[in-house]
């Protein structure tokens, strides 16, 4: 009686399989056998498995269940490498499944947690137009579980600042946020493939099973005989190939529909005695492409590249047990050991790859844990003013930035560290609204200010009078910088109109400072071609007629008008003309005095610019002062030497001083009087 591996099923004659000791038996005899010699079965390893054994070794066995106390080091290397095909089987089993697996390595993983929400959603959209939709599974679920994390803390911050400018109340608060909609198209996108594929995949499965067992009913049959030997091995080749393309299926049916497709392909060769020459040939063909498998996974096991070492180990087991037949009994178990022994060390040195993993992952915990503790840290400290906030607000910020740096964590501990992370986040911006709330009434107040300069510069933006208003719109810019803050929505707008107000005016007076600029190019020519003739004129001698003249000159100089500020040198030239005219003139000193003040302060009173007529005055106030302290103190040293004789000389020349100082007070009190005139003058004249 051979034991025949089966889950439960239905075997070939649609008998019911019962399970001993693990395994499942069908009753077979040699009835069936053509050759009465026939040996009877031999239990044999095949590829790793004990799937069909006689009745009596199964007995056997039954006393072997337990296990020795001191198990050897072979044993448990067998143990270990069983392990590693199992897990090997088992992976395969699941990409056997669906085979659009078997592409995602053309996709190698990010590390989606350190890419912003438009990246992430640039990333989707390329796995989005992927046809094969399983082998982008693992990349999208990633992207959209990191999505949708920073999505929701994106809106809590957006919900937080709406919170704070509306006292607490969020029951309006809405975000529309058109990233996420994107997102959401591209996923669904995505999803419906996927639930397409799916649907496909359910019936073809289905179909690719009731093939694969079709075809193991076929070779049973053809193995317990009935065929010449020719047609037999001519059948089986068709059966193989038949195998071959047969597709995918569940993943539970795999290894139970592999191994009987397989025991039926051993159990046709070792039964075939009629031309052992062709099963030889089979025999030795097999041996050679296992052979070629276990040398390639000789070279894998030291490749460095690990994980795509190890893919192919995979794909080869896959050829191993789907592509090639069996070999001869005498080689069987010997190769099989091998290609065990060579998977198990790239499964110990994959199994260490993963460690390393974890280790780096365990690492990349603490680095987050620390970013979370410096987070916390700082929502403590305590902090009065904007500006010092602005700069815990970008320390918290490149602290995100680091967090999403950091690298994957633990699986296990994922959720829990992006708890943690979203709550310390959350209690720094609690921290900072509260600030901003109790300093929300100052910010106010300074929109109020600022509104109200905005419709004073308005109110004066198309004035004509450039000389007084200059002045005040440079005061109201001066007085904008003095005020701080406004709320974040009126900063903008309220910016906007101030500075198109100032625009507005300041565009107006340039303009007009231009055209004042040609005007006076204009009268430069003009004074330096009169500056040449004014060289050639001479006094008569008559002093009334040659002060009149020089007044005159004096007139028509003003006459030409004000030139450019950087070539006012011109002015001097002429004043030097003039005091040489007056040096010959037979005038007072008080009288040359004031008319070439007269003349000065004409120069002074030109342009916009009112400071200098100001400081001028400041100037002579000043002097007076001056000569009023030297009068008195003077008149005061005299009354020291009131017994001294009027003769003498020391009191006269106190005296003839006194007079000086005198004359120099009333020269300077005149000058005073003149300034405050002309001021008078402008000032009626603005009105």
């Amino acid at each position: 009686m051979l034991e025949e591996k089966n889950d439960n099923l239905l075997n070939a004659d649609g008998e019911q399989l019962n399970e001993v000791n693990g395994t499942l038996q069908t009753d077979y005899t040699a009835e069936n056998d053509n050759n009465e010699n026939e040996e009877a079965p031999v239990v044999h390893e095949t590829e790793g498995q004990l799937p069909f054994a006689p009745k009596e070794i199964l007995e056997a066995a039954k006393v072997a269940e337990e296990p020795e106390e001191n198990t050897d080091n072979e044993t448990a290397e067998q143990t270990k490498s069983l392990s590693a095909v199992e897990s090997i089987d088992e992976a395969n089993a699941e990409q056997g499944e669906d085979e659009s697996h078997l592409e995602a390595e053309d996709f190698p993983m990010k590390n989606y947690e350190e890419l912003s929400m438009d990246e992430l959603a640039a990333e989707l959209e390329k796995f989005a137009a992927v046809e094969k939709v399983m082998s982008v599974k693992d990349h999208v679920e990633e992207i959209r579980k990191e999505f949708y994390s920073k999505y929701n803390h994106f809106i809590e911050e957006k919900k937080d600042e709406y919170s704070h400018e509306n006292n607490g109340d969020t029951s309006d608060f809405e975000y529309h946020y058109p990233l996420k909609s994107k997102f959401d198209a591209l996923y669904n996108q995505y999803r419906d493939k996927k639930n397409t594929h799916f649907k496909k995949l359910q019936t073809d499965l289905k179909g690719n099973l009731e093939n694969r067992l079709a075809i193991i009913e076929e070779l049973k049959n053809v193995a317990e005989g009935g065929e010449n030997i020719k047609d037999s091995l001519k059948h089986v080749s068709e059966l193989r190939e038949r195998w071959k393309n047969a597709g995918p299926i569940p993943r539970d049916k795999y290894n139970h529909v592999w191994n009987n497709f397989h025991f039926h392909i051993e159990r046709f060769y070792d039964h075939l005695h009629l031309d052992r020459e062709a099963r030889d040939m089979d025999f030795k063909h097999n041996l050679e492409q296992k052979q070629k498998i276990i040398a390639r996974v000789e070279e894998l096991v030291n490749d460095e590249d690990i994980s795509k070492a190890f893919r192919e180990l995979q794909a080869l087991h896959k050829i191993w047990k789907e592509e090639i037949g069996p070999v001869s009994r005498e080689h069987r178990e010997e190769i099989w050991n091998r290609f065990s022994e060579l998977t198990k060390q790239l499964h110990d040195k994959r199994e260490a790859l993963v460690a390393k993993s974890k280790e780096l992952e365990e690492a990349n915990l603490a680095k987050k844990k620390e970013i979370i503790a410096q987070i916390n840290a700082i929502s403590e400290e305590k902090i009065t003013a904007h500006n010092a906030w602005q700069g815990q607000i970008d320390r918290i910020e490149a602290l995100r930035e680091q967090f999403f740096k950091a690298g994957k964590v633990p699986l296990e501990v994922n959720e829990e560290t992006w708890a943690s992370f979203k709550d310390a986040v959350r209690n720094f911006n609690t921290v900072k609204n509260s600030f901003y709330k109790d300093i929300k009434k100052d910010q106010q107040e300074n929109l109020n200010k600022k509104q109200a300069l905005v419709e004073k510069a308005k109110s004066l933006q198309d004035s004509e009078d450039f000389a007084a208003t200059t002045a005040i719109m440079k005061q109201i810019q001066d007085e904008w910088k003095t005020i701080g803050h406004v709320p974040r929505k009126y900063s903008d707008s309220v910016w906007k109109e101030f500075k198109a107000a100032c625009n507005h005016y300041f565009d107006r007076l340039h303009a007009k400072r231009n055209e004042a600029n040609h005007e006076e190019l204009e009268a430069f020519d003009k004074k330096k071609e009169y500056l040449e003739q004014l060289k050639g004129f001479e006094l008569t001698g008559e002093h009334k007629t040659d002060l009149d003249a020089i007044k005159k000159h004096i007139e028509n100089w003003k006459g030409l008008g004000r030139v450019p500020q950087a070539r006012r040198h011109i002015e001097g030239k002429f004043n030097k003309i003039l005091d040489a005219l007056f040096e010959k003139l037979s005038l007072s000193k008080k009288e040359t005095e004031m008319v070439r003040f007269s003349n000065r302060l004409e120069q002074l009173s030109e342009g916009d610019d009112t400071r200098r007529l100001e400081n001028e005055q400041l100037f002579i106030m000043r002097k007076i002062d001056e000569v009023q302290g030297e009068i008195f103190q003077l008149e005061n040293n005299i009354q020291f030497i009131s017994n001294a004789k009027g003769d003498n000389p020391f009191v006269k020349e106190v005296q003839k001083s006194i007079e000086r100082h005198k004359e120099e007070l009333k020269t300077w009190k005149d000058k005073l009087k003149q300034i405050r005139e002309l001021k008078k003058q402008q000032q009626e004249g603005g009105e």
